[in-house]
């Protein structure tokens, strides 16, 4: 099973962060918030947003070490691979 890479939730949870708490509501401003919904879904595998940041806060818990990446560390990838069972 493929698992979103660490670094890209944290982007991501930042990203809905803002798009979350913007008091915009402009037609772009909204699909801003829609298009970080479905892409946090997918990265989780999930079908609804709280369940998907909950599934990305749960992912990054599990992955301490690469909590503290940056956007900064180039080469990262956006999916790696989990052991196989």
């Amino acid at each position: 099973m493929l698992t979103p890479h660490p670094l890209v939730l944290k982007q991501l949870l930042a990203r809905w962060e803002a798009v979350a708490n913007a008091t915009a509501t402009t037609p772009q401003a909204l699909r801003e918030r829609e298009d970080t919904a479905y892409t946090l879904c997918v990265a989780t595998g999930t079908r609804d947003v709280e369940s998907a940041l909950a599934a990305a806060r749960k992912h990054l818990a599990a992955a301490p070490e690469l909590a503290g990446a940056t956007a900064d560390r180039p080469g990262a990838p956006a999916v790696r691979r989990s052991p196989a069972a």
